[in-house]
């Protein structure tokens, strides 16, 4: 935990003076930042060295969830609440209790739910939703946004008498692009957890590679680095990168080869386990001279099909399937769309486990091995109603 805060910048020394001298104590605490600039990571600090350690952190990101969920996910529900509530469900409050409430985007938190979060931290009571009981809400809250709150204020998106009672202990977050000394030591850190995590054998960072990564420019901030970073994992796993392979890969507006990252992303797939081979299409019968028949070129919408699993009768590679060429494919096929053909794979698959589960978000959650407000949250990005699935 220490050794990604003790980073060598200023602002990084005094992010984790500040979480040191505040964790011991009760006191809520708000932390700002842009988005990627480690924000959770600082709030998990917090509860790590807090002496509410050896209890629940729960984590909630209120923009994932959609608002009419919300309150229910926060405070529970009783059984009977709304339609298809079958039983009393604990809410993220009673989960964390004696622990620490890490609530993660607080600015997109529609206005009705801030007056009832505002309740909660003044009276340290909540109630189920449909529920009369009050319940003691024994957590530490612990607050982040990328948004400027006071702005918010201001333009009357954000309640102030919230923001003044979240505001007690601000810690604020600097931008990567602000701290590019901190980048080398990062570097060792973000390959060290990819080890044993199916990514890859990392890259050997020439100098001149890291000194790229310094100069670059860093909008997405760690978590952008995060992804270059693995990026050169699948690319040149054990080999040699310097400034050229960096500057490419790290540009957010040059282009990178298609062809080249398109092939060791399918290669990546296969090495997981994931990807097999094409099956033979079928031999079409000879006509009475011999000849073999004409066929007509397959068209775009029967070769990505969002709805078939089958291999198309084409070059094309079904869901999880590798093409034996992926250049040859390619070039065959100037419209593919790789992040395209990704978001059907999710499509499918959040849909077909839907269905499996009978609507279930959290089953289908389970099935597929995800956060269930990840879940959510894809539902919501992708149209996908549980109804419908």
């Amino acid at each position: 935990m220490l050794s990604y805060l003790e980073l060598p910048s200023s602002a990084m020394r005094e992010a984790l003076d500040l979480i040191l001298r505040v964790a011991p104590l009760s006191t809520s605490v708000y932390i700002s930042g842009p988005s990627g600039s480690g924000k959770e990571f600082a709030a998990r600090a917090v509860h790590a060295f807090s002496n509410r350690a050896a209890a629940p952190f729960v984590a909630v990101n209120c923009g994932a969830i959609p608002r009419e969920l919300l309150e229910s996910e926060l405070f529970g529900s009783e059984k009977g609440a709304y339609t298809g509530s079958v039983r009393t469900r604990p809410g993220l409050l009673e989960q964390a209790a004696g622990g620490t409430l890490f609530l993660d985007e607080l600015g997109d938190m529609p206005l009705d739910m801030q007056v009832k979060l505002l309740r909660v931290l003044e009276d340290r009571r909540f109630t189920r939703v449909g529920g009369s009981q009050e319940i003691k809400a024994d957590v530490r809250l612990v607050c982040a946004t990328h948004r400027d709150l006071m702005k918010m204020v201001e333009q009357g998106q954000f309640r102030e008498d919230l923001f003044y009672r979240i505001n007690v202990f601000p810690i604020a977050m600097k931008g990567l692009d602000d701290r590019r000394e901190d980048i080398p030591r990062l570097v060792e850190l973000i390959l060290k957890r990819f080890r044993g995590h199916g990514v890859g054998e990392a890259p050997k960072f020439q100098p001149s590679a890291i000194s790229a990564l310094q100069a670059a420019s860093w909008p997405g901030n760690v978590r952008q680095l995060r992804n270059v970073l693995e990026r050169c994992c699948v690319l040149y796993p054990g080999q040699s990168v310097g400034r050229a392979e960096i500057e490419r890969i790290a540009a957010p507006r040059k282009v990178i080869d298609r062809v080249e990252e398109t092939m060791a992303l399918f290669s990546s797939l296969q090495g997981l386990g994931f990807g097999r081979d094409a099956e033979p299409a079928p031999e079409a019968p000879a006509l009475a001279n011999g000849e073999e028949p004409e066929r007509d070129p397959p068209s775009q919408e029967a070769m990505f099909e969002e709805s078939s699993l089958e291999p198309a009768p084409s070059m094309a590679p079904d869901l999880l399937s590798i093409p034996a060429d992926v250049s040859e494919f390619l070039r065959a096929t100037p419209d593919f769309n790789f992040r395209d053909h990704m978001t059907k794979i999710e499509i499918a698959f959040i849909r077909g486990a839907l269905s499996e589960m009978n609507g279930s978000v959290s089953g289908a959650a389970r099935m597929l091995g995800l956060q269930r407000t990840t879940l959510i949250e894809k539902m919501r990005k992708y149209s996908i109603d549980r109804e419908e699935a």
